[in-house]
């Protein structure tokens, strides 16, 4: 697959853009595929996070630009939406190695030319915080899936799927 579209840096520490132009190259193919998933590792910040973050970051913004860029070149921009997410929050508080432990509540992230912008959920609030110190959740992570199964695959059955009632978000235009 080659693209003059740039990805950003492919190194050893992004990975995020090599695979996302392969999942570039599948979707340009023509697989009826729905679902690719890729991942990228590094957030584990426990030290020194203020420098790691802003590379890590700066790999995922590039990285995620180059894709929908191609998706647009390539007609396809319409038809397909990103879901970002991590295994695990991060603590509020930072610890004495100037990072932060896991912890419990983190954002999630649907992108798309079809996808509504906004804040879905409450903002978390940094002064009422759970008993060990961690964000509050505020929207339940299986109402973000729902949607995507929904409203993004047009499967209405989310209940069986998910094993219960999560709204969807409506955020799929």
């Amino acid at each position: 697959y080659k693209t003059p579209v740039s990805y950003g840096s492919e190194s050893s520490a992004s990975t995020l853009s090599t695979d996302l132009k392969k999942v570039a190259a599948l979707i340009h193919a023509g697989f009826p595929t729905r679902v690719y998933y890729v991942s990228m590792s590094g957030f584990d910040t426990h030290a020194s996070q203020a420098g790691a973050q802003q590379g890590l970051l700066m790999y995922v913004a590039d990285a995620l630009e180059g894709f929908f860029n191609d998706m647009k070149r390539i007609g396809r921009g319409q038809d397909v939406m990103a879901m970002m997410f991590t295994e695990f929050g991060r603590r509020v508080e930072e610890n004495q190695s100037g990072g932060t432990d896991h912890g419990t509540a983190t954002p999630m992230y649907l992108m798309g030319e079809k996808i509504k912008p906004g804040l879905y959920g409450k903002y978390p609030s940094l002064e009422d915080l759970d008993g060990n110190g961690d964000l509050k959740m505020t929207t339940d992570f299986r109402s973000v899936y729902a949607t995507a199964i929904k409203e993004w695959m047009g499967y209405q059955d989310t209940k069986t799927i998910l094993e219960g009632e999560f709204p969807s978000l409506g955020v799929a235009g």
